[in-house]
């Protein structure tokens, strides 16, 4: 499918997902968040790729969402809307593969949120992250108020809501808001570098893993181990276990086929 806002390219099992509106510092809008649904969806279900990346480029991730497309809702709009940044985002977060956001620049209100659906979080050194929505007179409406303190803590993440303030990628690794910081002219090199070693593992394992930690999340300490020997369990009836264990024993790298 031929996209306007976003550029797609698998190559090796790993999806790049770009987002394209440099003019305007890739700020989401309703298009963006239609074509990122898409997108996601038909890479979740295609085989071949094993793991996706999120940027924006090497100069910004996203500014933020457009706001002259939003200065003249209503609440009657916002409350009738059929929200197509929540679709985009969950089907992002649940995607059944790693998903790596690659952040250069700004990453401000909705592209800070974007951020947050993925897995793991690698900021180039002049990345600036920031919830501003409270200097417009809301709050960060994609997410922002729910994935950001689970992520670094109510705390923190309150801090940082009600200031609308921006922070350097020095402070957001030191807060865990990012996962690695890298200098900018690495950025793309480091995301695929990490994308590669994922893509090599068990996609089966792959997928589990990452669905009981988001699953788990949302129960309790005893529901959630339930869950994980669950998921456990069912790893041994896949070729991938018994690849990996062979390959082990062997003493050779294992050649998982997803399965």
């Amino acid at each position: 499918m031929a996209y306007e806002t976003i550029i797609v390219e698998i190559e090796e099992g790993i999806a790049v997902l770009t987002l394209n509106r440099p003019t305007v510092l890739n700020a989401l809008n309703n298009q963006v968040f239609y074509e990122l649904a898409e997108a996601a969806s038909t890479i979740a279900a295609d085989p071949s790729v094993r793991v996706m990346i999120i940027t924006g480029g090497d100069k910004v991730f996203a500014a933020g969402a457009d706001i002259g497309q939003m200065a003249s809702a209503s609440a009657v709009d916002v409350t009738t809307s059929d929200n197509p940044s929540h679709r985009a985002f969950h089907l992002i977060e649940n995607m059944p593969k790693p998903v790596i956001a690659a952040v250069a620049g700004y990453a401000l209100g909705g592209g800070c949120e974007l951020s947050l659906v993925a897995d793991v979080r690698i900021a180039a050194d002049n990345a600036l992250f920031g919830l501003p929505e409270i200097k417009l007179g809301i709050l960060p409406g994609g997410g922002g108020t729910q994935r950001l303190p689970r992520l670094i803590g109510a705390g923190k993440a309150k801090e940082l809501i009600f200031g609308g303030d921006f922070i350097k990628a020095d402070e957001a690794l030191s807060i865990g808001l990012v996962n690695k910081v890298v200098p900018a002219d690495q950025l793309f090199t480091e995301a695929k570098k990490m994308a590669t070693r994922f893509a090599e593992r068990g996609a089966v394992a792959l997928r589990l893993a990452k669905s009981c930690v988001n699953e788990g999340l949302k129960m309790d300490l005893e529901a959630g181990l339930q869950y994980e020997h669950k998921c456990f369990s069912l790893l041994f009836s896949t070729e991938d276990q018994k690849e990996g264990m062979r390959a082990f024993l062997e003493k050779r790298p294992a050649r998982f086929q997803g399965r």
